[in-house]
């Protein structure tokens, strides 16, 4: 075999699919907990949005107080959803699975 050319499997070298399954929950798991982060976050933009846009009305402040609580418990869930994430893939790898992470992780 050449330099140049790239490395072929011999015939009786096997797939992993348990890997590539494992490898593909993990993806689809950090996906979801991605979307609910980013939904997380909108819902709370949302929230101390509507509520400042209340308080500029005497009549509205009572429900724009009501938007700033409602966004400030949109704030608890967001490292609750790291925290549930974070749980759930310790459970898939077995506790091993800290030196993937990344601090860039949401």
């Amino acid at each position: 075999m050449s330099e140049s050319s790239p490395r072929q499997p011999s015939h009786g070298s096997r797939k992993r699919p348990l890997t590539i399954r494992v490898e593909a929950a993990e993806a689809a798991i950090r996906r979801r907990y991605e979307a609910a982060s980013i939904a997380n976050d909108i819902l709370i933009a949302v929230w101390f949005l509507v509520g400042s846009v209340m308080f500029f009305s005497p009549d509205w402040q009572t429900a724009g107080t009501w938007c700033f609580v409602f966004g400030s418990v949109e704030l608890l869930v967001r490292p609750v959803i790291r925290m549930v994430r974070h749980t759930h893939l310790l459970r898939m790898h077995g506790g091993n699975y800290a030196a993937q992470e990344s601090s860039q992780d949401f």
